[in-house]
């Protein structure tokens, strides 16, 4: 078994470790809802963003958005506006950010994908085993992201960062993948994640 899918096992294989948290209440959630309003510039009242540039957050699991807040707090990402956000945060407060938006419905991407590249990227999907951190239907778990129907604009800059190492937080494994990509390749990737619902 070669090295990055050994590395891509035992990254799933530890994400799946973690403690589960406990199912938060309605309470937990409306403490989000309060706390997560300055988002709502960038995200969406709901987490679903009118913006490329700006991911989506509704959908997405507690604990991936309370690690990135975390790593923004810390310095393990780097975005002038999102570390200022993050800076004031507490720990109880990433959760209940993470909580609130985690409840909430994605909806599906504006953005009209090209069905040619849909296909290239499909291919380049199950070729480079993306379903095993992203799980089918590239829905995420745990600290592994929700990336489908994600903003095409946010997926090609978060690949491009990756392939370029200017984005490091993933304990290797995207910016391991992303250095086999060619531009045409996230292209691809990016219309097809896109497109799934």
């Amino acid at each position: 078994m070669n090295l990055r899918i050994t590395s891509l096992l035992l990254w799933a294989l530890s994400a799946l470790t973690f403690q589960a948290q406990a199912q938060p209440s309605e309470q937990d959630i409306q403490n989000g809802k309060t706390k997560s309003q300055v988002c709502a510039a960038c995200h969406g009242a709901d987490g679903n963003s009118s913006h490329g540039e700006f991911p989506n957050l509704a959908g997405q699991s507690w604990r991936y958005i309370y690690v990135q807040l975390k790593d923004y707090k810390e310095g393990r990402r780097n975005h002038a506006v999102m570390t200022a956000m993050a800076s004031p945060l507490s720990r109880q407060d990433m959760i209940d950010i993470g909580n609130f938006f985690a409840a909430q419905k994605a909806k599906p991407s504006a953005f009209k994908a090209d069905e040619t590249k849909i296909a290239l990227g499909r291919a380049k999907a199950n070729e480079t085993l993306c379903a095993m951190c992203h799980l089918g239907g590239f829905a995420g778990q745990n600290e592994i992201p929700r990336v489908a129907g994600q903003q095409y604009e946010y997926i090609v800059k978060q690949m491009t960062d990756f392939k370029a190492r200017t984005r490091t937080n993933d304990a290797g494994n995207m910016t391991s993948v992303a250095q086999t990509l060619s531009e045409k390749d996230i292209e691809n990737l990016a219309h097809y994640i896109t497109s799934l619902r």
